[in-house]
């Protein structure tokens, strides 16, 4: 694969390459459908036909061309450009993506380009162009159709230095079947590709690509080609070199047939811009079809009408049919699905084309329209709408996510009207039971919300931390009114935020709707916890009053999680302080806001106090002052529970309902949870894992095994593994974990001391003696490991060493493949004897290396610079320092500029940057830090391109060339800070390296958080 000319190697076991991305827009559906013409399933066509079915490229170049046609494509090239955009967030039918298509000058001497309308998209666009001899500009919107497959893009011609412009002349008057065209285009911007083909039909109904964005209200132009290839937006040429159309969609399943729009409309904008007017586009929010007159007939077209037809239009073999009349629309009650138009105005039409010129000049007016309808004449006068009035050309982002109305192409597409708040983005506060799109919100705290004004003033109204009660649809099930209660975040995304699309400049304008409330203070609540009835053991059973359900929730995506929120419960340690521990499967790090639930009536928010580096599991604080409920401090087993040893197994299940049974303890293991090869992310090592003989061990991710007198005797607990290959799915593992390892950790907390643990930087693994006899242990050895642990006859063996800290590589180190045998003179057989570490600077360790023992002073390493305490988004990438589980699976750090995460629609992902990838130089200045990262990158201006040098997970250097984009991407920071409010202090950076307030956070200039499934992009997830 390659990237402007240079080898892009990828990481091996890891998506995270240039290819991840979509190289072309295409929308192929599983699901078959029939169109009410009776046609097979549209869920085959794609946008553009650059691709097949497998999502391959297969480019083709005429072949045996005769002269003419090598003089028409050598003249047609040097009007077509490769087009490299973003669409930088999600807006109406389309999710932010990066991608490339195909475009053609239509106008050299301003600067207009016409490509497809699923390019330029309905929402934020930023992009550029490269011609055919290599030139690039940039290109801004100008126009993008409601409803129609084309926009147009303006790009500054005195850009263009080496090559003298020209431009395709549009003649949609010579698209006629049997004519033999050409479709120039380009494949991924890589080279040319040239499809030849024959028109076959010129009245052939827009395809539907399934959920999203769909033409319709148009013919189409059919083409067999002779092999699938090409670019959406390339140009449709006849042997005169003139653009006959505009190419639009195929087919995914290999079928050789394209599909090209007219350019009837097209042309008739672009002379609009030209000559400075506004592009009327009228509408009576009817969708209607091409059918033939057999299938007229039976819809009641009677003889009379169709002979006038026939005669007056001998070429034609159909008739538009109404197919969907909206609600509440202009044509609403007066038109009816099957109704065969037959006059507009006292003119008989046939053609999609005469009608839209109609609506287009009636706007505001009201047009006669004549039907018939079961074989009677119905004729009804229409108000014709504005179709840009129901075009979305704003959006607001507050809490998180992204607004607006609903959209005509969204309300057709379901047949209901054209109303509502439709949310575009469905993350932060929003993000709702499912990550996808789709959902119209009724009301916020009891507020209707009909349109977005009413929608804005309803937000103004309510303080940050407020939990409210939202209602909403989905698209998919309107009959379905789902209830929520959502808790609102105006402290980490705390700008409400308008965006306003502007032609002129061809970007989107940003504006702030107010600041927000503050947050209420909390109010003590009282609550009492249920009483679990027919339980054999009540002492047990009263370990409810410890638990607490615990959700977190994660602005900003670190340290390699794949998630943004996650919801557990956790065992109350100290009621009297509201001491809670709980996996840090739950509670990864502690950029978060953690909300506990108490007796399932008081919520509370909580803090993190306290992260364990190995042991999966983290300690978080809530105020006990908030809380009149009779919770109970959980009483921890001092003694290790027993393979084969009777206990009671208390869980919450994925119901978050309680599982209670008596079990017994089946093995207790050294067990090592694999790492996650496409994003490092946090994992425990060196534990001993408890199994249960129970079934509800596997549906339950937290609880704890506990005696009969009520002493917990393990926690249960969830442990993110990796992420599997052909599900893309995150596994979870449940295991027990033994409560003695806690105790000296716990009681500091309790005593509010924070830990300040060291640890060796090493994972091990076990090792059985018949296996350390051949590696070279002594039989005395041998001896005195089965004299200390009769259970298990194991000793520890390095199996991989943490990258060394920047300090340099201690000669005294472990090494991996060394068997352990004491640690300051102790023999070590047992995981929780390695705990000697935390509170050591050096360990005396005698070890057998080589077949040979050795004594070492082995350093520890301190853990407070373990945890994520800085991060930096820079051109929607989330940089940060290499976390622990980066320096574990690697063995060299080439930098602390890491990349953990990457957002849809941004410069990072449309140049290639990729989670796991370092950064080590800007513009060939050395950035070993994120200081000096920042330092180099502030100097950039805004717009331009600069070099990064980056080296992949796997040790390949490669360079990247990217564009800065401050208007949609800004330069955010987030830094810990305990003297704020949430613990860390956010702030942006403006474009000439001074520091601006950014209260909010990467969402709050408009910017999508979406996710390639690699684990590390940012994402919305449920």
């Amino acid at each position: 694969m390659e990237l402007n000319g240079h080898v892009r190697p990828k990481r091996k076991g890891s998506p995270n390459t240039i290819h991840d991305r979509p190289t072309k827009l295409f929308k192929p559906e599983s699901s078959e459908m029939l169109n009410t013409n009776g046609s097979p399933s549209d869920s085959q066509y794609m946008y553009g036909s650059d691709s097949i079915a497998d999502g391959t490229v297969e480019p083709v170049t005429a072949t045996a061309d005769t002269a003419e046609w090598q003089a028409t494509i050598e003249a047609v090239v040097k009007n077509v450009v490769s087009i490299h955009f973003c669409q930088t967030c999600s807006f109406d039918t389309s999710s932010a993506l990066a991608s490339e298509a195909t475009g053609f000058v239509v106008d050299a001497a301003k600067g207009y380009i016409l490509t497809n309308r699923h390019v330029v998209g309905s929402g934020p666009f930023w992009g550029y162009c490269i011609f055919d001899n290599h030139e690039e500009c940039d290109v801004y919107p100008v126009y993008r159709d409601p409803v129609h497959d084309f926009g147009i893009l303006r790009f500054d011609p005195n850009k263009i230095k080496y090559m003298p412009l020209s431009e395709l002349v549009l003649r949609p008057d010579l698209a006629k079947v049997g004519s033999e065209i050409r479709v120039v285009g380009n494949d991924a911007g890589e080279k040319l590709s040239i499809l030849s083909g024959v028109i076959s039909r010129l009245d052939r109904n827009a395809p539907e690509y399934g959920e999203g964005y769909s033409d319709f209200n148009t013919n189409y132009i059919q083409a067999a080609a002779a092999a699938s290839g090409g670019s959406s937006g390339s140009p449709v040429v006849n042997l005169d070199g003139y653009a006959v159309a505009l190419q639009a969609g195929g087919r995914s399943d290999g079928a050789s047939t394209d599909y090209f729009l007219p350019l009837d409309r097209p042309s008739r904008a672009l002379e609009c811009i030209r000559r400075g007017l506004p592009i009327a586009r009228g509408t009576i929010q009817t969708q209607w079809i091409i059918k033939p007159f057999d299938e007229c007939r039976r819809l009641g077209l009677t003889a009379e009408h169709e002979a006038a037809i026939r005669k007056g239009f001998p070429k034609e073999t159909g008739l538009l049919v109404a197919e969907i009349v909206l609600p509440q629309g202009p044509a609403d009650k007066q038109l009816e699905e099957g109704d065969v138009l037959i006059k507009v105005n006292g003119e008989i039409l046939t053609q999609f084309v005469r009608l839209d010129d109609i609506l287009d000049s009636s706007v505001g007016k009201k047009v006669k329209i004549l039907v018939q309808r079961g074989g009677q004449d119905v004729e009804v006068e229409l108000e014709v709408g504005d179709l840009h009035a129901i075009t979305p050309d704003r959006f607001v982002t507050v809490a998180g996510a992204s607004f607006h109305d609903l959209s005509y192409q969204q309300a057709r597409l379901y047949a209901i009207p054209v109303k509502g708040v439709y949310v575009c983005e469905a993350a932060g506060s929003f993000r709702f039971d499912s990550t996808e799109s789709g959902w119209i919100i009724e009301s916020i705290d009891q507020k209707k919300t009909p349109d977005l004004k009413a929608f804005i003033d309803v937000m103004k109204g309510i303080p940050d931390r407020a939990r409210v009660v939202v209602t909403y649809k989905h698209l998919s099930d309107l009959h379905t009114l789902n209830t929520s209660i959502i808790l609102i975040d105006r402290h980490w995304a705390s700008k409400m935020r308008m965006a306003i699309r502007n032609d002129n400049t061809g970007i989107w304008d940003f504006s702030d709707l107010g600041e927000p409330l503050p947050a209420a203070p909390a109010q003590r609540r009282k609550a009492d916890f249920v009483t679990l009835d027919s339980v054999g053991h009540p002492a047990a059973a009263d370990i409810i009053r410890s638990f607490v359900r615990v959700s977190c929730t994660m602005p900003l995506k670190l340290d390699g999680f794949p998630r943004t929120r996650k919801i557990g419960f956790g065992v109350v340690i100290n009621a009297e302080k509201g001491l809670v521990l709980v996996s840090r499967a739950v509670v990864p790090y502690d950029l978060c806001d953690l909300s506990l639930t108490v007796a399932d009536s008081i919520i509370v928010d909580a803090k993190v106090r306290f992260l364990h580096p190995l042991a999966n599991y983290a300690i978080i604080q809530y105020d006990p002052s908030l809380v009149d409920a009779p919770v109970k401090s959980a009483k921890l087993a001092t003694e290790p529970i027993k393979q084969g040893a009777s206990t009671i197994f208390f869980g919450w299940n994925q119901n978050l309902r309680v599982a209670m049974t008596s079990t017994t303890v089946t093995d207790i293991t050294t067990v090592a949870i694999p790492s996650n090869l496409s994003a490092p992310r946090y994992r425990a090592i060196n534990l001993d894992a408890i199994t249960v003989d129970t079934s509800l061990s596997g549906q339950c991710a937290s609880g704890v095994l506990v005696a009969e007198d009520g002493t917990v005797e393990a926690l249960w607990l969830s442990y993110l593994g990796e992420r599997t290959a052909h599900t893309s799915k995150d596994v979870e593992y449940h295991l027990g974990l033994a409560t003695p390892t806690l105790l000296p950790v716990t009681d500091q907390i309790q005593k509010d001391i924070t830990p300040s643990l060291r640890i060796l930087n090493v994972e091990t693994n076990t090792i059985s003696m018949s296996q350390v006899r051949i590696m070279g242990v002594s039989e005395s050895w041998i001896t005195k490991v089965a004299e200390a642990n009769s259970s298990r006859h194991q000793l520890f063996m390095v199996r991989k060493i943490d990258c060394a800290p920047p300090s340099g590589h201690d000669s005294q180190s472990l090494q991996e493949g060394d068997i352990i045998l004491t640690l300051n003179g102790k023999l070590i057989t047992r995981v929780s004897e390695l705990d000697i570490m935390y509170d050591n600077e050096y360990l005396d360790a005698l070890i057998v290396r080589g077949g040979q023992e050795m004594t070492l002073k082995v350093p520890t390493i301190p853990t407070e610079d373990l945890e994520t305490d800085r991060a930096v988004i820079f051109c929607g990438a989330v940089l940060h320092r290499p976390h622990h589980a980066v320096r574990q699976q690697i063995s060299k750090l080439h930098s602390e500029v890491y990349v953990s995460a990457r957002t849809r629609g941004s410069p990072s992902y449309q140049y290639g940057l990729a989670p796991t990838n370092f950064i080590t130089a800007v513009n060939d200045i050395p950035t070993p830090t994120l200081t000096q990262f920042l330092d180099a990158v502030n100097k950039i201006p805004d717009n331009t391109y600069f070099r990064l040098r980056v080296c992949t997970f796997d040790n390949v250097p490669w360079v990247a060339t990217m564009k800065k984009n401050e208007h949609y991407f800004p330069t955010v920071e987030y830094v810990k800070d305990s003297r704020e409010p949430n613990g860390w202090r956010v702030r942006s950076w403006g474009e000439k390296g001074g520091v601006q307030d950014a209260a909010g956070g990467i969402m709050d200039e408009g910017t999508a958080a979406g996710d390639d499934n690699g684990g590390a992009d940012v994402d919305v997830e449920g």
